[in-house]
């Protein structure tokens, strides 16, 4: 009998009179896709203005939202299959998951199989798209670091058997990613990885000596790094003429688009700062766009269900742990920490908050792998619901 079947015929057996279940969390659900939607709709007020422009004149105005759209219903695809794969499958999964996502960052750097972008190695050619091994790898550190801390749960507090496999993995990891370089994507990796050790019982003295040791290495990166130093120093005085039209040009931009906005916004589609004024509009900086179309109400929507998804995501793995279901509450764990901690980045940068990375906003930004990816973490988030409710019922997973 398939979990659907199951689940239903829970449901019809529960005797008149009792308080009944639903069959998933809809306030998950909602918020989820109410942020698809609504990115959708702002990736097309968004983009449909480059076309006006020299480096997208051969694009056509439905170009972006098209593709965008192709890429939410792959996504949605995505996450139905991955819906209909148990959890325990996930935890077999999990190695061979992380040693694929693995190879493919490590691919990107091989000459004739990356493909560079402005001087950086993150896509791997597939036909008509670009894949982002990168998005693939958010994934897997999520299922391999909740499988790492099962089977590692009595050896957590070793240093040799519990601590320095993980930070191993994580340093290969790192290699590959700053070598690209994407060092956005590896501090999302790191704080999901991080954060489901914590939550798995880590010994206190080593989490703290490895988040000194992430901090230290994070300072030195922007040391050595002459663009990244301009970018930190911009983002402490992005109204610096020489910083506003050099490295803090797309804060500034954002500052302007945000300060538009007020507390209503401008009105959708009449924004002035994403008609080339500022870049990547679509992407990196939709949230930008979103502020000064929708005002400070459309951004206090936006964060709001973003704080729903996170925090039902969080509920949803105490649930599972709490019926001693630790990979599967450990996974919920880890997704609601990589939508909680991109957004807020990504948040953060078009703010001001923090400096420029190129970082998307889960499941409302354009771009084909980071979607289609956000879509499959929300599917496996949705089907540790699932099975919890299952389990609920009496049933068995």
């Amino acid at each position: 009998m398939s979990l659907f079947a199951e689940l239903t015929a829970s449901v019809n057996a529960v005797p008149p009179g009792r308080t009944r279940m639903r069959n998933c969390d809809m306030a998950l659900i909602v918020a989820a896709s109410t942020l698809l939607l609504l990115g959708l709709l702002m990736v097309y007020s968004a983009s449909i203005g480059l076309a006006d422009g020299p480096r997208y004149a051969s694009y056509g105005r439905y170009y972006f939202i098209l593709r965008h759209g192709i890429f939410m219903g792959t996504g949605v695809l995505a996450a139905l299959v991955v819906l209909t794969i148990p959890v325990r499958v996930w935890q077999r999964m999990a190695v061979p998951l992380f040693m694929v996502a693995l190879v493919m960052l490590a691919a990107v750097l091989v000459p004739g199989i990356g493909r560079e972008v402005n001087g950086a190695h993150r896509w791997i050619p597939l036909g008509p798209i670009n894949f982002q091994p990168s998005e693939l790898m958010k994934l897997a550190a999520v299922v391999y670091a909740a499988d790492y801390t099962v089977r590692k749960q009595e050896h957590m507090q070793a240093f040799a058997r519990g601590f320095l496999p993980m930070a191993c993995a994580l340093g290969g990891v790192g290699m590959l990613l700053l070598l690209e370089p994407d060092l956005g994507a590896f501090m999302v990796i790191v704080a999901i990885a991080i954060g489901i050790l914590f939550l798995g019982g880590i010994n206190g003295k080593y989490f703290s000596s490895l988040l000194a040791v992430l901090l230290g290495m994070f300072l030195l990166l922007i040391w050595v790094s002459p663009w990244r130093r301009a970018r930190l120093f911009a983002y402490l005085d992005p109204w610096n003429e020489e910083n506003a039209y050099g490295s803090a040009y797309q804060l500034s931009h954002s500052l302007i688009a945000l300060g538009r906005g007020e507390w209503f916004g401008v009105g959708l589609g009449a924004s002035v700062e994403k008609l080339h004024y500022l870049p990547e509009a679509h992407t990196d900086f939709l949230m930008a766009v979103v502020g000064e179309e929708l005002g400070f109400a459309g951004v206090m929507l936006v964060i709001c269900l973003f704080a729903i998804v996170v925090q039902r995501g969080f509920d949803i793995g105490r649930q599972a742990i709490a019926m001693e279901r630790t990979f599967a509450g450990l996974v919920a764990h880890g997704v609601a920490m990589w939508f909680g901690v991109q957004a807020f980045i990504n948040m953060g940068v078009c703010l001001g908050l923090l400096p420029t990375k190129g970082l998307t906003l889960p499941l409302m930004s354009y771009g084909g792998s980071g979607i289609v990816m956000n879509l499959c973490a929300l599917g496996l988030l949705v089907r540790v619901d699932i099975e919890n409710r299952v389990m609920m019922r009496g049933g068995r997973v």
